[in-house]
């Protein structure tokens, strides 16, 4: 009793105020939330029953099924593309939005000052005056795929916009979405060329270093061959301060790159072919890809498209299955032009001054005054050295690339979705000119077949490895790689075709294709896999595509070990923990184990201790082959050779020694000093977050789900890169397996959900299915789901 009464005299009162104060945030956040949920819920896009579109001649029918998959079926092309783009906006209108606006230059009429250096850089890159270029090149058919497709997106628009039921992000963002147009969609496609590079920034980096550093150490900065990479197919003026100029520029992600393969039916249980592909771009909320199953007439096309963009580019139909991976050939370069000191629009070529063409874009800003943007335009292509920086200087840097002329791409996504066999198939290839890409296939004839397929310019002079000089016609391009003349393949006696971004073809090929290639470890292991059974299975597919062993770690791993073993040096009792965790680890980056956590974090501490009191943060942005140059200073150091900046270092088992202790301090400073409770998922986790959730409340709504701990790494055939913080932000956004003795369905997975909208059951509903590998069944028979019926206009 006496206890009790102890107890409660001591007990402090809670302040007044801070009970009302604590009561009025709780009142405010359960307002904000019921609103959020409310505006969210009003927004979801009508998905059954009847909803009349006035463009349309025919009714359509859409189904969606279990996992928000719309099937799309028309009785002529100009309803099935109408509808396309009705239904791709009920899904993803904001994303659309966002897309179109990220291409042409046009994020700061919507948010502001923040984006105006990165909408100055795509108006300098042109990517839209490209697609304007490109869209006369379209046959009047394509022209109206395009065009009727914008018509079914603005019919969406008009009717979201007078039911109250556009995206909440539009209300957030205090606007209201303008016309689509055919130019829209062809921006994104210029922007997805964008996205998958073209190795200028390579260019610029070796340039700075070759100016920065002695010339044998810089060097060893330049991509080199090695004995690794399997062939897909066997066998003196004014510096310019890179620094300064491209400190704003925006680099994709390094090796925007994918895996897909193709299996002859010689090697499958079936008898039939199987083919796998796993593009690998930005991991975030909504998905990059959209599935989609289109059907009339002669068409019945299943698989994936950017949103806003009309047809299935990645997919199958009845007949043929295609998959896509980057070619990363050197399609860009960059011009060192001299401008005359007393006429800055004019540029030395030959020994006379040219006058560029000037074009003055405009860049509304939100709430401020507009900013008026003169872009210099020479021969070669747009100067893209001065966008962030002052104009005036006696030399820029101008940019000539492929995918800045006029293309056709989307004339050859039409045609595979009604390819019948390889020969149909190829007259897509043909129109298919930016970007450069990979392309396993195979046919119900039982063909397999490859092609790296895209414009590649041939040079003059001059090999993509630096900026060349822009005064003088030697180092123009005289053309691309013939058509016929690309690296192909087919029906090949092992019965297998991959790719996974690696090398194309052996010195022997007549043509340059590209000295930047991917690290091999993801090729050499799916050829790996696939060599080892004559009766490969969907199964077996979907297992290569989630695999997670390391072969850079099995490379590396043994000799980085015997190094610290050899030292005789004392470690303390973490470090010998860690070690035997390491030596007795079996190469699989499992997201329960240590061991793969240990090794990417002692790759970044040898990646810091080689370059970053040398190379500033804006220029390692630039360097887009570090990781395969690292691997090359690694293996040439651990073999004996001289190598500066691992020397610089004290040599290899100093620099290896360093960077372990500093790696197992680090670590245990986070985690304890129990090396076995360790576990590469709490450092590595895909979180597919919102573009507003940089926005730290809104987070908490775009953001569905806490991020899920994640194995593989950028080296895995289940890619898995990851930022600074650990979230994996690139990876395989889509996952399809087509397996031949049905074509009807496939298996795939897109994380993290169909539906862009946050109210929607499909937002995020295939997140854990991304990470566990789980893969849904798509079908193009008797379709069972949400039915709705586009009605066409009284």
């Amino acid at each position: 009793m006496s206890t009790s009464i102890e107890v409660n005299q001591k007990r402090k009162r809670f302040p007044k105020w801070l009970k009302i104060t604590s009561t009025i945030i709780i009142v405010l956040i359960l307002l904000i939330t019921g609103s959020g949920f409310y505006l969210t819920k009003k927004a979801l896009p009508e998905i059954k029953g009847n909803l009349e579109v006035g463009l349309l001649e025919h009714n359509v029918s859409v189904t969606r099924d279990t996992k928000g998959v719309p099937h799309i079926e028309a009785k002529n092309l100009h309803d099935l593309y109408v509808a396309q783009g009705f239904v791709t906006a009920q899904d993803r209108l904001f994303q659309m939005d966002l897309s179109r606006r990220q291409a042409s230059g046009q994020l700061s009429e919507i948010i502001g000052d923040a984006t105006v250096d990165r909408d100055s850089y795509f108006r300098t890159l042109g990517l839209r005056r490209a697609a304007e270029a490109s869209y006369s090149k379209y046959s009047k058919e394509a022209q109206n795929v395009l065009n009727w497709y914008a018509e079914g997106v603005n019919e969406y628009i008009k009717y979201a916009t007078k039911e109250g039921k556009l995206p909440v992000e539009f209300k957030i963002l205090q606007y209201k979405p303008t016309e689509w147009s055919a130019i829209d969609s062809l921006a994104i496609g210029k922007y997805m060329a964008f996205d998958l590079g073209g190795h200028w920034n390579e260019q610029a980096f070796r340039y700075y270093a070759m100016n920065k550093f002695p010339k044998e150490k810089a060097l060893e900065l330049f991509p080199a061959d090695n004995d690794l990479d399997p062939y897909i197919i066997p066998s003196g003026t004014s510096k310019i301060d890179v620094e300064e100029s491209f400190a704003s520029a925006i680099i994709p992600p390094t090796w925007n790159g994918s895996n897909d393969w193709v299996v002859s039916g010689s090697k499958t249980k079936s008898g039939k072919p199987l083919l796998a592909d796993d593009p690998h771009l930005g991991l975030a909320t909504p998905a990059i890809w959209y599935e989609t199953h289109l059907k009339s007439m002669d068409m019945n096309v299943k698989g994936v498209i950017f949103a806003g963009v009309p047809g299935i580019i990645v997919g199958h139909n009845d007949h043929v299955a295609w998959g896509v991976t980057n070619v990363g050939p050197d399609v860009q370069d960059l011009y060192i032009e001299k401008r005359n000191p007393n006429k800055p629009d004019e540029f030395l070529y030959d020994g006379k001054w040219e006058k560029a063409t000037v074009v003055n874009e405009t860049i509304k800003i939100k709430d401020k005054k507009s900013k008026v943007l003169p872009v210099m335009i020479t021969r070669h292509g747009p100067v893209i050295s001065e966008f962030a920086s002052e104009a005036g200087k006696d030399t820029v840097f101008s940019l000539q690339w492929t995918a800045l002329q006029p293309t056709r791409e989307l004339e050859g996504v039409l045609k595979f979705n009604v390819a019948k066999d390889w020969d149909t198939f190829k007259e897509g290839l043909a129109l298919f000119e930016a970007p450069a890409q990979n392309f396993v296939f195979a046919s119900d004839d039982g063909t397999i077949a490859y092609r790296a397929n895209g414009n590649i310019p041939i040079r003059k002079k001059g090999d993509g490895l630096m900026p060349v000089p822009g005064w003088t016609s030697d180092y123009d391009w005289k053309g691309f790689i013939p058509y016929e003349e690309l690296p192909t393949l087919i029906n090949p006696e092992e019965g297998f075709i991959s790719t996974a971004n690696n090398k194309v073809v052996d010195d022997s090929y007549p043509y340059h294709i590209s000295h930047s290639w991917a690290q091999p470890y993801r090729q050499l292991r799916i050829r790996e896999v696939l060599s080892q059974s004559d009766k490969l299975t969907v199964k077996d597919m979907q297992n290569l595509q989630m695999d997670e062993m390391n072969l850079q770690a099995k490379e590396h791993m043994p000799k980085f070990i015997q190094s610290i073993t050899k030292q005789n040096k004392e470690l303390t009792s973490i470090e010998k923990s860690a070690l035997a965790e390491l030596e007795k680890w079996n190469f699989v980056d499992d997201k329960d184990q240590p061991s793969p956590l240990i090794f990417q974090r002692w790759m970044t501490e040898i990646n810091k201790a080689l370059f970053d009191k040398q190379i500033s943060k804006d220029m390692m942005d630039l360097f887009g082959d570090r990781k395969v140059i690292v691997d090359q200073l690694l293996r040439n150091s651990l073999s004996g050779k001289k190598v500066i900046w691992i020397d610089e270092k004290g040599g290899i088992d100093q620099l290896l020694l360093d960077t372990y202790q500093k790696t197992i301090k680090n670590i245990s400073e986070s985690d304890g000093d129990d090396v076995a409770k360790w576990s590469w998922g709490d450092h590595h986790k895909v979180a597919f977050t919102h573009p507003l959730s940089s926005i730290k409340v809104l987070s908490y709504f775009f953001n569905a789900k806490d991020p899920i701990p994640v194995g593989g790494s950028s080296t895995t055939v289940k890619a898995a890169g990851y930022d600074e913080d650990g979230i994996v932000d690139h990876g395989a956004s889509w996952r399809t397996v087509v397996d031949f003795s049905d074509l009807s369905k496939s298996v795939n997975i897109v994380g993290p959900g169909q539906s862009g909208n946050i109210g929607s059951k499909w937002y995020s509903d295939q997140m854990e299915d991304w990470a566990n590998g789980t893969y849904h069944t798509t079908v193009s028979k008797n379709v069972k789901g949400i039915k709705e019926i586009l009605q066409a206009g009284k």
